[in-house]
Formats: structure tokens, sequence, C-alpha cells
């Protein structure tokens, strides 16, 4: 019963820092800021695509979670190292919660697809890409309503303002957090 007992405490610690690494990385991305009119570009979709894949379930959306509440709260986390509630809702906050609720979403396209990701490696990056860009899909939606909403602009000016000219870009952030989650699963033995 005791090696048991060390087994699940051991697991639990490791989860526990590998959420908080992760959440670190969203942190240390966000801060990578060029300003791009309203929205600006940072490597934080990388990051929370990054915890999306190389993550547990629980674990990937326990951390975007807990990115989210520290911002919230105040701590500099978010682009141009910036927090506190106003961020989240300001014009580009729904990016932000398009971040949780993606999550949640692309963690559902891999539960969905575990048969298919457990073929093979093609497959498992298959399963990962397709993740990470219903993560993009449901994140650029958000923001986009959000960014509509509370700046008042039209449907296809913040369309033109706040995503067309990320998506080449985010693209390849999400081909890279594929590439980057796989090899850490992998060497972590996942």
């Amino acid at each position: 019963m005791g090696d048991t007992t060390k087994t699940l405490a051991s697991s639990r610690t490791r989860s526990i820092a590998q959420v908080a690494l992760c959440i670190a990385i969203m942190a240390v991305c966000a801060w990578v800021t060029v300003p791009l009119g309203p929205v600006p570009f940072t490597l934080q979709t990388f990051a929370v695509a990054f915890a999306i894949l190389a993550l547990r379930p629980g674990e990937a959306v326990a951390a975007t979670a807990g990115y989210l509440v520290l911002g919230a709260v105040g701590l500099p986390v978010f682009s141009g190292m910036r927090g506190g509630i106003g961020m989240l809702a300001g014009p580009t906050g729904g990016f932000l919660w398009g971040f949780l609720a993606g999550a949640v979403v692309a963690v559902g396209v891999l539960w969905a697809l575990r048969g298919f990701s457990a073929r093979g490696r093609r497959e498992e990056a298959a399963a990962s890409a397709v993740a990470a860009l219903a993560f993009m899909v449901v994140t650029y939606a958000i923001g986009w309503a959000q960014l509509m909403a509370v700046s008042g602009m039209g449907p296809a000016e913040a369309f033109m303002t706040a995503v067309a000219p990320f998506v080449v870009v985010d693209v390849a952030k999400m081909a890279m957090a594929v590439v980057v989650a796989t090899a850490v699963r992998r060497a972590l033995g996942k």
C-alpha cells in the first residue's frame, strides 16, 4: 500500500509541475509581442497548443484555466506583460477566453480521435494537427465575436483586423506545436 501511495503522490506532483511549467511557458510566450493593430502577434497560441498536445486532457485544461486566472488577478502574464480582469473584458479578451474554450474542444477532438492516433506516428501527428486547428478556429471565433461586441466593428472589419493577418503565422505555430509536443511526449514516455 505504501508503494501505491508514493506512486500516486509522485504522479500527482509530476502533473502539478507539468501544469505549472506550461503556465510559465504561456506567460513567457505572451511577452514575445509584435504590435499589429489592436491584436498583437504573440507566441501565446503556440504555448497553449503545446500544452494541449503535450499534457493529459485535464492537465491541458487546468494549465489554460490557471493561466487565465493568474492574468485575471493582475499578474502580468498576458501580452505586453499586462494582467487584470480588464484584459479579459477588453476588445482582445475574447482571444484569451477562446484559449480555454479552444482547449476544451481540442481535448475533445483528441479524445474522439484516440483510436485513430494509436495506430502510428503519422496518425498521431494527424490527430494532433486536427486538434490544434480546432483550437485555433475556436479561439478565432470567440476572439472575433468579442472584438465586434466590445469595439463596435462590423464582422468584415473585425475579421480583417484580428483574424486574417494571423492565419498563416498561426498555422505555422500550430505545426510547430505538434512537432514540439510530439517530441516532448516521446521524451517523457507518454
